[in-house]
């Protein structure tokens, strides 16, 4: 069985920028509302511009920075719960912008924890000795799914794609993967919706029309969820790997609200200045907040080796942890 290196990350944000003042103009809102409520100043919103050719960008950034070819790629997973289409998969219209016909490739739907399961799934493959490389990009634009009046979802929520390259190789010392564990929790599925469609009324319907339906959000059973369930699953994995809260170096946990950041902190009994965060400025990116803030944690070069923990947690209810090396 093959060891699993992280050989590199990237993310990319959309040009346009809307802050919370931006925001007021639309709802009844305002700067300090939003940022005593979320900690959230500004978001980035793609405009004529969608999920794939964000996720394509970060792609061809891994691959320039990584000095990989596009035909060297064996596998890319995007995780998104705001693709381009339902079919064709984001993955296969990123495999195509990138040139990666050696590549297969598929989308996974986990919400904020997209990008957790994305990077264990991909692991594994890899791991079968089958696989070399692998692309796991989280990229979305929420934006194009809120009811641009409520403002209960739309001032949380930016777009943003970030992701990771992974690497098969025989050295066990350059292996990245300590430990994961995923978990969801379908009875509470009605506390984070989008896009649900409708089914067909009557056996025919010459007027039927398929549609989807806003985000909408729960916000105080997610707070709940986020931090009295989370914490503990994120303690019972350290647990079971010999570790304390203390033994991480960095955390990178799901960019929904700084509130929630602080609460899980909090609870762990560790600093924040552990814990990576880029909701200020670009808001809940869902599956992309956690590459996206790993990616600008890992741009300050570690000077030794460190032990960093990725949590993610949203509609599913799902959530997850993968402990790594880098």
């Amino acid at each position: 069985m093959a060891y699993v290196t992280l050989r590199d990350t990237a993310h990319v944000v959309p040009e346009t920028v809307v802050t919370n003042d931006d925001l007021a103009k639309l709802m009844p809102t305002s700067d300090d509302w939003i940022q005593s409520h979320t900690g959230i100043k500004t978001r980035h919103v793609a405009i004529n511009e969608n999920t794939s050719q964000l996720a394509a960008k970060v792609g061809q950034k891994l691959l320039a920075q990584t000095h990989v070819a596009p035909t060297d790629i064996d596998l890319i997973i995007v995780s998104t719960i705001t693709p381009d289409s339902l079919t064709p998969s984001t993955a296969c219209l990123v495999q195509a912008a990138l040139g990666a016909t050696n590549a297969f490739a598929f989308d996974i739907s986990a919400a904020c924890a997209g990008f957790i399961f994305g990077l264990t799934t991909a692991a594994q493959f890899l791991r079968s000795g089958q696989y070399r490389r692998a692309l796991v990009i989280s990229a979305e634009t929420n934006t194009k799914m809120m009811d641009w009046q409520d403002r209960t979802t739309t001032v949380f929520f930016g777009d943003g794609a970030g992701g990771a390259l992974l690497e098969a190789t025989d050295d066990p010392t350059q292996e990245s993967f300590v430990a994961a564990k995923l978990a969801t929790d379908g009875a509470q599925h009605e506390t984070i919706e989008s896009g649900k469609i409708a089914p067909l009324a009557t056996a025919t319907d010459a007027h039927h029309q398929p549609s989807l339906t806003p985000f909408t959000m729960q916000g105080r059973d997610v707070f709940t969820f986020a931090t009295e369930v989370v914490p503990p699953h994120m303690q019972a994995l350290l647990a079971a790997n010999q570790l304390t809260a203390a033994d991480i170096d960095l955390y990178v946990c799901h960019q929904a609200n700084l509130r929630i950041i602080e609460k899980i902190a909090a609870t762990l009994h560790q600093p924040m200045s552990k814990f990576a965060t880029n909701v200020t400025t670009y808001g809940n990116t869902s599956s992309a907040g956690i590459p996206m803030a790993l990616d600008q944690a890992l741009a300050h070069q570690f000077t030794r080796q460190r032990k960093v923990m990725l949590t993610g947690f949203g509609a599913g209810l799902a959530y997850g942890s993968v402990i790594l090396t880098l």
